[in-house]
């Protein structure tokens, strides 16, 4: 196609054709098919900012609106501002938002429209900024560029990645472009990445042409020696050589980015003095806004100092804004001053931003010649403003700083810890341990250093080093026991979590001899999660006792409290109090944008919800964890929610990527000492073989659950007893009954006298497909004959299946089918296909006329079938986005890609399409 005549082409990039195809590609997405978002990363002075441009120019071409953000290191600590950058040009149609999301943006952009009191809710924020872009793209599309996307704060970060991740039917695209080597956790590996990197020597020598002044001979050599691709450093060091400057001997021996720091330096000397120190005003600002320069020295001849630079190239002036040439022109101009000039940069800079406290204490601090109470008390009241809006990281980035500047050893290391609670629940666990590593070096006081080992362990624990988790808490937990009991038992808690995942029984005896030692009767929360994490089969009558003491004591507004009793129920198999409680916990995690937690109590959720037959909304919230995994790095939650989805794929019929998905989760990774994620990845793998009719291949990944000593213990003291059931069928088909009755055996043998009711379930569904045609009626018989079965109906509806197929061919045919026709249900309803063919073949095998319609439901995505039962309930499209953080826009395209699958053109008709008796339309 050819652009209309009366658009300019859009300039070509030398050397850049294949990333300029796919920006291309990225452009046709707003309003078309494929991905939306592409993630452009390279080294300083690659040509990032240039692919940058060339969109915006491509995209005004074709009639895209564009929306850009710069990152700036001045504003890193400022929390939201990219995103006041970035939404700027569409503020004034916040009119038209819902209340609740109008008022949070107007709180977090401090519009003075919401109480200053008001703590805005991340989420809220998030949703309405998605509501605005989608508002906007309405009318017209949009292209969101992202530059230096390393210097943006973590407020915005967290906003664009929301957006990023729910663009799909929005008629919007985004290019973020960041240095390779600090691509935001974020964005590192989530999305589409396209690296720009050096120039091949072809593309290379046509820049050097391109150049005013040509290089030649020698120096033309040596410019492409040293610049080794990078194109900045190709047209500055051309620049450099038409100025009759080269650089130093050896200079190539030094890293590429000290070479072209050094060189944008190298314009400074020259300049006049006022030039100099407007232009340090400018680097130091951390905005480009002018008036701050300004402001910040009225004796300067205001713009007239910086037309020197702006002369030589460093800085353009314009509509209000000092723009730097690059980036690193700014790095330069601010490490080419003397300390004492920056400090007196920064104290002016203070001085004239009185009515703007937040970066004034900022400036305080760089100026800041050792400890400062005053300044350190500044930072921490602005860390205070941060946390209130939800900006975790940037109160923990102030609170860490202020530490640095306190005084009072003791105070320092509170704020140490302060900011280790907030880079928690900001998701950032490495932070956290260097932060609590540092609360060792400026005090002894036994508490202190007790609550940061507690923190420290958290922060291995979510990152899969469980027993160096447990090397921290235990030894805290056995120091306070008698001194501080609650900071104990507190430390027990979090041990026993890691414990869990990690699975080697060795905890269990280190749990009891330390538990022995604690009081816990006034902790009956902590204490009941720290015992059934270890024992969870074995002191059943005693845990669920410690249950219905935590439950009756738990403080119902504290989300850390609901999320522990929510697990021991989980593990306890009290699976509807568990997606109660665990459902509580998220709704508050929710509101208050906890992401460091969310990502774990949301896994908990998705992990109840799948065993009570909730698989609609087990997949969407797997997929939440996952993503709030990736972005907390809480690595055990990343793979597991892999995991459960990779389970999931199996059980619809889709064992290719059920396996290829499971696969990913564990590459690279040695899940030995994390005997949780190893038994649920072989169960993954396991199932994915069954549906593929590899029952060889199935036995031996679910025999993997349990050891193969001469009694086989299970290779996880919980999870691995729940497959069983699973193994035992596959023993049946592969012909290895005779091994699998040894595991049986040893698992009844290891359980204690009291089972809950679905391990009975198991255990006797088991014991029936492995046991003598006389013996196996009595089994299949005790494991339906629990009306507390019904809580878990998937595994029901295999023990039914498998007990029509036993009635049928012991000629009962009349038995078998309510047996097989209540399976069938079960299987249709989940979207469990191969199950529910079997079952249908069963039912026909014995004489039962069945016609089995392909259900229209069963067609659609775990998110489609969400937002449709929503709808199906009445539910505006808003009212389904608020619930779900879309746009309504978003909702309305899913909605139009729901109806032909449902072969129904209303909402009215939804109820019915959505029923498992639902037929397809002819």
């Amino acid at each position: 196609m050819h652009a209309p005549a009366e658009v300019p082409p859009v300039p070509q990039i030398a050397g850049r054709e294949r990333q300029l195809t796919r920006v291309a590609r990225l452009l046709a997405a707003a309003t078309g098919e494929g991905p939306k978002v592409l993630v452009v990363t390279g080294e300083p002075g690659s040509g990032k900012s240039t692919l940058v441009d060339w969109a915006a120019a491509e995209a005004s071409a074709q009639k895209v609106r564009t929306l850009r953000v710069r990152g700036s290191e001045g504003e890193s600590g400022l929390c939201l501002a990219g995103a006041h950058q970035l939404l700027r040009p569409l503020l004034g149609a916040m009119d038209g938002l819902p209340e609740r999301q109008r008022l949070a943006l107007h709180g977090a952009f401090g519009l003075g429209t919401a109480p200053e009191t008001a703590s805005t809710d991340p989420l809220l924020l998030h949703l309405g900024a998605l509501t605005l872009l989608s508002d906007a793209a309405a009318e017209q599309p949009l292209l969101l560029l992202v530059d230096d996307a390393q210097w943006l704060d973590l407020g915005t970060l967290d906003l664009l990645a929301f957006v990023a991740r729910r663009l799909d039917g929005e008629r919007i695209c985004l290019l973020l472009a960041a240095r390779e080597e600090a691509v935001p956790a974020r964005f590192d590996r989530d999305f589409p990445h396209l690296a720009v990197g050096p120039l091949e020597r072809a593309a290379a020598v046509q820049l050097l042409d391109a150049q005013p002044t040509p290089p030649q001979g020698r120096a033309r050599a040596q410019i492409l020696q040293q610049a080794a691709g990078n194109p900045l450093a190709l047209i500055e060091l051309s620049l450099a050589l038409a100025h009759g400057r080269t650089g130093p001997a050896g200079a190539a021996t030094l890293p590429l980015t000290r070479r072209l720091k050094n060189l944008f330096a190298a314009e400074l000397p020259a300049l006049p003095a006022d030039t100099r120190r407007a232009l340090l005003l400018a680097a130091a600002a951390g905005t480009a806004r002018l008036v701050d320069v300004l402001r910040a020295a009225p004796d300067l001849a205001g713009l007239e100092a910086l037309l020197p630079a702006e002369g030589v190239g460093l800085v353009r002036v314009a509509d209000g804004q000092v723009t730097f040439r690059h980036p690193l022109v700014r790095s330069a101009v601010y490490q080419a001053a003397s300390f004492s000039e920056r400090r007196a940069t920064h104290l002016a800079l203070a001085d004239a931003l009185t009515d703007q406290p937040d970066r004034r204490a900022w400036h305080l601090a760089a100026a800041a010649l050792g400890p400062d109470r005053q300044v350190a008390d500044a930072l921490a009241d602005s860390a205070e403003h941060s946390r209130s809006r939800g900006g975790h990281a940037a109160a923990a980035t102030a609170l860490e700083r202020a530490a640095e500047l306190t005084p009072d050893l003791q105070q320092r290391a509170e704020r140490l810890l302060a900011a280790a609670r907030s880079a928690m629940y900001a998701g950032h666990p490495q932070w956290v341990a260097d932060l609590t590593a540092r609360v060792a070096d400026v005090t002894q006081e036994p508490r202190l250093r007790a609550e940061a080992s507690l923190w420290r362990g958290w922060a291995l624990g979510v990152t899969l080093a469980h027993d160096e988790a447990l090397a921290v808490l235990l030894p805290v937990a056995e120091a306070m026991a008698d001194p501080a009991p609650a900071l104990a038992l507190g430390a027990l808690s979090t041990a026993a979590t890691s414990a869990y995942n990690s699975g080697d029984p060795f905890y269990q005896g280190e749990f009891a001899r330390i538990c022995a030692r604690v009081v816990e009767d006034d902790h009956p929360v902590d204490a009941a999660w720290s015992h059934a994490a270890l024992h969870p089969h074995t002191q059943r009558a005693d845990l669920l006792l410690r249950l219905e003491r935590a439950h009756a004591a738990m403080t119902p507004d504290s989300v850390g409290e609901i999320a522990a009793v929510g697990a021991t129920a989980w593990i306890l198999d009290e699976t509807e109090l568990a997606v109660r409680l665990l459902g509580q916990a998220m709704d508050h995690l929710r509101r208050t944008g906890t992401t460091g937690t969310n990502a774990t109590v949301a896994q908990a959720l998705a992990l109840a919800r799948f065993e009570s037959g909730a698989w609609a909304g087990t997949q969407a919230a797997a997929e939440d964890a996952f993503w709030m995994a990736t972005e907390a790095g809480a690595d055990n939650v990343t793979v597991g929610s892999s995991l459960l989805q990779a389970t999931l794929h199996a059980l619809r019929g889709d064992h290719e990527a059920a396996r290829v998905l499971a696969q990913q989760a564990v590459r690279g990774l040695d899940l030995r000492k994390s005997r949780s994620l190893h038994v649920r990845y072989r169960h993954a793998l396991g199932l994915a073989a069954t549906v593929a009719g590899d029952h060889g291949s199935a036995y031996d990944l679910l025999r993997a659950t349990y050891t193969r000593d001469f009694q086989p213990l299970p290779v996880h003291y919980h999870a691995s007893v729940y497959y069983l059931g699973d193994l035992a069928a596959a023993a049946v088909r592969a012909d290895r009954i005779q091994d699998a009755r040894s595991v049986l055996e040893a698992a009844q043998y290891s359980l204690g006298p009291t089972r809950s009711s679905r391990v009975h379930a198991v255990v006797e569904r088991a014991a029936a497909l492995l046991s003598a045609p006389e013996d196996a009626e009595q089994h299949f018989l005790g494991a339906l004959d629990d009306p507390a079965c019904t809580q878990w109906p998937f595994e029901l509806a295999l023990t039914r299946l498998d007990f029509g197929e036993w009635l049928r061919r012991q000629r009962r045919a009349a038995e078998a089918r309510p047996m097989l026709s209540g399976a069938l249900e079960v299987f249709q309803r989940l979207g469990a296909q191969p199950w529910a063919e079997r079952a249908t073949a069963e039912l026909r095998a014995a004489g039962a006329p069945v016609t089995v319609p392909t259900a229209p439901a069963a067609e659609l995505t775990p998110q489609e079938r969400q937002i449709a039962e929503l709808a199906a309930q009445g539910l505006t499209n808003r009212d389904i986005a608020a619930r779900l953080y879309l746009s309504p826009r978003t909702v309305g395209y899913h909605l139009h890609k729901i109806f032909p699958k449902l072969g129904i053109r209303s909402r009215g008709q939804l109820r019915d399409a959505l029923s498992p008796d639902a037929a397809p339309s002819p």
